[in-house]
């Protein structure tokens, strides 16, 4: 399914990009259309995040999200990174204690709020305190109004937004008055991206992906995905009791599984699960490939070069064709699952210890033994016993069972 967002800069006083408003569109007309606030705003967040990822849309810049009085108060804004997003409380809302109190939890998890479409009702006295940016449609909001709403609420610490800015007369009125930062057709129209969606299922394997390949492992975070998906709990407590673990206990809940396993073995334990669901829409042979890649790269490097990078080494023979699965660009896939810059690299340019241990399982996979020959001694691996290496992956994956 096709997917779209809609971006518009936002700039400061000397015309430069700070940060990007994310607007939603559900097809490639440019304009918002006769949609339900509420949904809109869920489905923005889902498809920033999860469908073009969120560095794809605005790099390193901030990013506002308009925000539904149900995103609000029900917390469906805590998915986006805090420090990098400003919410923005659109004007629909009424700004009651309930809105208020939500709003000061915003603030407390770290975000930025703004309000949209900003004209003044006394009842805003409740949110202005906990606000950062109040944004001042330039269309609706004439003459003197704009300079004195400047004045009111830059005492107060706010930085002021002048939007629908749509001629350089309004630009420069907008400077005279104070205003700090500008966004409008004056400058630029919203830009369209579309790409494809992942379906949903595979959404909440990606979620749990990003999760168990975090610095520091969340195991009740961890927990909680693997209880929200039945077909995932199934499968990972049938993974584990397979030979290829060599498990020796009774396992009754995924808790008791995770305690005792372990951080390493859980990663890779939840990885060799999420890429079998992921790929279940795929040849079997793909999946097969896939393990027995990660599980030599594994062997290889950590038996040569590389023996302190086991959790690395299988990671990039996982993720190696994580693309083909998803349909997609590596680039765009790595924007989604977060790993070290040593596995990203490795996986676009292959430029490193990792990306060499990668390119010789797969070339000694595919038969290129001119490669094998050329690679083997980059990470100090004797080329004889990678034979015995490659038959002890298959053994170790067709013990695990990844299909059955």
């Amino acid at each position: 399914m096709d997917i779209f967002v809609a971006r518009q800069p936002i700039f400061d006083r000397r015309r430069n990009v700070v940060a990007y408003e994310l607007l939603f569109r559900s097809g490639m007309q440019n304009a918002f259309g006769q949609h339900d606030p509420n949904k809109a705003s869920i489905q923005m967040m889902d498809t920033t995040l999860l469908g073009f990822g969120l560095d794809g849309l605005v790099g390193a810049k901030q990013a506002y999200f308009n925000a539904s009085r149900d995103v609000i108060v029900n917390e469906h804004w805590a998915v986006l990174p805090p420090g990098r997003s400003v919410i923005e409380i659109l004007e629909s809302i009424v700004p009651d204690a309930e809105v208020a109190a939500a709003c000061a939890g915003i603030k407390k998890a770290g975000y930025r709020l703004a309000l949209d479409d900003f004209v003044f009702k006394p009842e805003y006295e409740l949110l202005l305190p906990l606000v950062d940016v109040v944004k001042v449609d330039f269309l609706a909001t004439k003459g003197d109004t704009r300079a004195d709403l400047a004045r009111r609420f830059a005492a107060r610490g706010i930085t002021m937004l002048a939007e629908k800015v749509e001629t350089y007369e309004e630009f420069q009125a907008g400077l005279e008055a104070g205003y700090e930062l500008f966004q409008g057709y004056f400058f630029c129209r919203p830009e369209m991206f579309k790409g494809k969606d992942i379906p949903a299922a595979k959404t909440s394997l990606l979620r749990l992906m990003q999760e168990i390949n975090r610095p520091e492992l969340d195991f009740d975070q961890v927990e909680q995905l693997i209880k929200s998906d039945v077909t995932l709990s199934v499968r990972l407590l049938r993974f584990l009791r397979s030979a290829g673990f060599g498990w020796r206990h009774e396992v009754e809940t995924i808790e008791q599984a995770l305690r005792v396993l372990g951080e390493r073995s859980v990663r890779k334990w939840a990885s060799l699960v999420l890429l079998t669901l992921i790929g279940e829409d795929k040849p079997p042979e793909l999946v097969v490939t896939t393990l027995v890649r990660a599980q030599l790269c594994e062997q290889l490097g950590t038996e040569a070069s590389l023996p302190e990078r086991q959790a690395d080494l299988f990671l990039v023979g996982l993720l190696s064709t994580l693309d083909a699965m998803l349909d997609r660009p590596m680039e765009e896939v790595l924007q989604q699952v977060a790993v070290s810059p040593a596995v990203r690299e490795a996986l676009l340019q292959g430029d490193n210890l990792l990306g060499d241990t990668l390119q010789l399982a797969i070339s000694y996979d595919r038969g290129d033994w001119h490669r094998v020959a050329t690679l083997a001694p980059r990470i100090a691996y004797p080329e004889p016993s990678i034979p015995l290496a490659y038959r002890h992956a298959v053994e170790w994956v067709t013990g695990i069972n990844p299909l059955g």
